[in-house]
This record gives structure tokens, sequence and C-alpha cells, in this order.
């Protein structure tokens, strides 16, 4: 029990030491306070500087509110107060607590360009030297865009201090280029130069290229060559972007067009559906997506490992209801299925409307979807990243069930001559049902992936078939790997066309090389063989 007692006063002298060193430190800094109100600025600026070099953490909230208008004093100087959140009431500055025996002549504190100039550096001083990481990283950021030589000495304080790789590094070329901007010596402004074009990126260019006008002459031979070495390197860097870009649409395409290709190639039904199981998919999220954040909003983060197989049991399943009460009655009349298939789309969008209406539908992107990273000189958006690396699992899936299973078997005997895989005792009627709503199911998982990059609308699917028809004629109908290296490729060829022939243009340019296409292989690049294929 002694032991007890005395564990409790020991650590009750040392929470009235923490408060009383607390309330020592505030104090310390009060007079530093109260010379904001004097009436000289040069006594004001001086009492900033004190202020910033003091370390207490009160400080930046004190210099902004001084920023803010906020801080009153006497006219004459005197203790400097808080405005309260009442008329005519304050707040004492380092404690919060309502003052007591305030002056009845209070003024607010006035600012001019100067005194403004020294909070600005002084709340960078600050930040620069925060504990916290991404405030600093921040700070030295902002350092680099604004380039004030008067932040010169404010860098190098910094520096010195600085251990992490990447905030130094973001110093150091805040400080070359602030160099670039003094009369500072031949020698430092071309190790400025160097430094800056080490960052090879289009900033760099940009300082650089600004830099140019004013450099002495024994200079512009360096900073010619680093501008013309770092033109050639980001032109290397846009061709990959663009193959990025490219990809990223040939990952959507592949995704859209991947069931049309099962559908297609096994039934030789031209499904002008096909889009609206994609925009249902869409829908799917959207419902899934609002369910979930009503019923457990904890875990609305991860609606969309509800949404992919909600999607694909949803659509699939509106597959092969068409495919049973429509579809069935029309194999062999291609003209006909087109028809009834473009009323069922229509049909479709309509319904949709009527429950949803035809404004779009908000589907946010889950955290770990948002935001992008850079890659070298490559800017990579997360979201369009993981619809590729879904599209892939997509692909590889659907082709472990074509190539590992019975169902797979199947499909593929049906696909190659129908006569003799019926004689064989395949149900064909049921492995068309099958198919037609495993087609509709993986439109409706590309829905999901859609939702996270476009509008969810009636109109969603609309954007997508032609394109899908497009990228199943041209891979070879019926073909896995041909809609596979389709979809990528007309995605790289459509945004490397896009900056010098326009998005319209560029698609009509896709579309004629398709026709020339089919004209010399009339079954694509990877054709099917089989006796009914053949034929």
């Amino acid at each position: 029990m002694y032991r007890a007692i005395q564990t409790f006063l020991v650590a009750l002298c040392l929470l009235v030491s923490c408060l009383a060193t607390g309330l020592r430190a505030q104090e310390d800094i009060r007079p530093l306070v109260d010379a904001l109100g004097a009436t000289s600025f040069p006594q004001k600026i001086e009492a900033v500087k004190a202020l910033a070099a003091s370390g207490n953490p009160k400080v930046a909230d004190i210099l902004q509110n001084l920023t803010d208008g906020k801080l009153y004093a006497p006219k004459a100087g005197g203790p400097v107060y808080l405005e309260g959140p009442a008329d005519g009431a304050y707040i004492d500055v380092l404690t919060g607590a309502a003052a007591v025996d305030v002056p009845g002549n209070l003024a607010k504190i006035r600012l001019n360009n100067g005194l403004r100039g020294a909070i600005g550096a002084a709340l960078s001083q600050l930040t620069l030297l925060s504990p916290d990481r991404s405030a600093r990283l921040a700070a030295s950021q902002d350092l680099l865009k604004d380039a004030n030589p008067n932040n010169l000495d404010l860098l190098n304080s910094a520096l010195a201090q600085e251990k992490d790789a990447e905030i130094k590094a973001t110093m150091e070329a805040a400080r070359a280029v602030i160099l670039l901007k003094t009369d500072a010596s031949a020698e430092d402004k071309k190790a400025a130069i160097d430094m800056i074009a080490a960052r090879g990126n289009r900033d760099a260019l940009t300082i650089l290229t600004a830099a140019m006008d004013n450099a002495p002459d024994a200079l512009k031979p360096a900073i010619e060559q680093n501008i013309s070495s770092i033109k050639n390197s980001l032109a290397l860097w846009d061709v990959a972007q663009n193959v990025w870009y490219g990809l990223s649409l040939g990952s959507v395409l592949l995704l859209a067009a991947i069931g049309l290709a099962i559908t297609f190639g096994v039934m030789g039904i031209i499904n002008m559906a096909h889009g609206e199981m994609v925009m249902l998919g869409a829908y799917t999220t959207y419902v899934v997506q609002q369910t979930v954040a009503s019923v457990a909003p904890g875990i609305a983060d991860y609606s969309l490992a509800f949404a992919v197989p909600a999607a694909f049991l949803f659509t699939g399943l509106v597959g092969v209801c068409i495919e049973r009460s429509v579809i069935r009655w029309l194999y062999g009349r291609p003209l006909e299925t087109l028809l009834a298939t473009w009323g069922i789309s229509l049909i479709l969008q309509q319904a949709i409307r009527t429950i949803f209406g035809p404004t779009n539908r908000q589907v946010d992107n889950p955290s770990w979807m948002s935001g992008a990273f850079e890659f070298g000189g490559l800017a990579i958006t997360y979201n369009r990243m993981w619809i590729i690396v879904f599209s892939l699992g997509v692909f590889v899936a659907l082709l472990l069930l074509l190539k590992r299973s019975k169902f797979g078997l199947q499909m593929r005997a049906v696909t190659q001559n129908r006569r003799m895989a019926s004689s064989m005792g395949i149900r064909t009627p049921w492995v068309d049902a099958l198919t037609f709503g495993l087609g509709s199911g993986i439109a409706g998982m590309a829905g999901v992936a859609l939702s996270q990059i476009d509008n969810v609308s009636p109109n969603l699917g609309q954007n997508y078939i032609i394109d899908s028809f497009m990228v199943v004629v041209f891979g070879g109908v019926g073909n896995l790997w041909g809609t596979l290296v389709g979809a990528l490729t007309l995605g790289i060829a459509n945004k490397f066309l896009e900056p010098y022939a326009g998005a319209v243009l560029g698609k009509i340019l896709i579309l004629v090389f398709i026709i020339l296409f089919i004209q010399r292989r009339p079954r694509g690049l990877f054709a099917l063989k089989g006796r009914a294929v053949e034929q």
C-alpha cells in the first residue's frame, strides 16, 4: 500500500512539473508576443523573428492569427489579445482563456509588406523545421515554386538539419533555382544548372528556359545543352506515356469485348444489347455501393469486392433469360438477331431511366484506387492501373475455364462443329444459354471497372459497343488471344493517333484500317479452326 501511494505521488509530481514547464515556456515568449503590438514596424519584424527562433509550438498559430487580422493591442503598445467569438470579447493569446481587465483602446494590429514578408518567412521556417514529414515536404515544394531569393538563408539552415532524402533533394533544387536569380558566382550557377537539369522533368525545362534570357554568355551553352537533353528525354517519356495510355484504353476495350467474343464466336449472334450488359454491371456497382454504405459503412471502401460477383451473377442471369426467351428462336438468322437485340437494348435503357432516372449516378472510387504516382517520367493513376490488373485477371480466369473445365471443352466443341458436338451427346441449347450468360456476366464485370473511370448513365454501354465489335473482328471471332492482342493494339494505335488527328478522326482512321485489314484476312488475326468454322 505504501509503495502504491509513493508511486502515485511521484507521478503527480511529474505531472505538475510538466504543466509548470509548459506554462513557463508560454510565459517566456509573452514579451515577444506583446512586442507584436509595438508602434514601430521594425520592432514588430524583430519580434516575429524572435518568435520563430523560440521554437514554441504556439508560434505558428499566433503568426497565422496576426496574418488573418485577429490580434489586437493598445494603440500606444502593450499586451496583445486574440479576437473572441463574440463582439467586444477577447482571449488570452497563449492560454486561450477569456481575457480580463482588457484596455478599452484596443485596435487591430496593422501590417505592411515588410511585416507580411517576415511572417511568411517565419511560417516557412517553422514548417521547414516541423517534425511532421509531410509538412516539411509541402513547404519545400512551395519554396521550389516560389523561388524567392529572400528565402536562401532559410533554405541553407533547413538543409543543414534535413535528413530525409526526398525532402533534401527538393530543398536543394529550390536552392539551385534561387541561386540563378542572385548574383552568385559563375561556378555556383553552373552547379545549380546541373542540379536543375538532373531533375529532367518539365519543371526543370521551364526553369532553364526562363533562366536562358538573363544568364551570362559563359553559361548559355551549358543551359542550351541541358535543355536539348531534357527535351530528348521527355520525348521518349512521352512515347512511353502514350503506350501506357494505350494499354489503359486497351484493357477497357478488352473487358468490354471479351464477353462479346465468346457469344459472337460460339453462337454467331450479333448482340447489340451487349453494351447494356456493361451498363447493368455499372448500375449494379452503384446499388451495391449505396447498400454497403448504409448497412455497413465501415467496409464501404471494399464495396467493389461485393460488386464484382453481384454484377457477374445479375448480368449473367439477365443474359440467360434473353437467350432462352428471344435468341434461341433466331439462330441462323443474323439480321433478325441484330434487330431483336437492338430492341432489347432500347428496352433495357428505358428501364434503367425509369428506375434510376436519366441523370448520371455517382460511384465513388475507393481510397486504394484514388490518386496517382510517378514512375520515372510516367504519370500513373491507381484506378487505371488496377483496371489493367483486373482485366488481365479476368482474361486468365476465362482462359483457364475454357481450357481446363468440362464446360470449356463443350463450348469449344460447339464452336468448332455444332452438329458433331450434338451427335456426341452435348446439349448444345444449354451450352448456348450458359455461354450467352457467361459473356453477359463478363460484360457486367466490365461495367464494374468502367464505373471507376466513366459516368454511370443509361448510355454507358453505347460508348463501347462499336469498339468492342471492332476488337472482336480484328482479333478473330471467338479467339481470346486475338481479342487480347486486338484490344491492346487498337488501344495503343488510338492513343498515338489522337494527338495528331484528334479523337474523332483517329477513330475513323482505325475503322478504315480494320476494313482494309479484313479485306486481306477476313477471319482476323487469329482465326478459329474447325469444320463449322471453315464453312
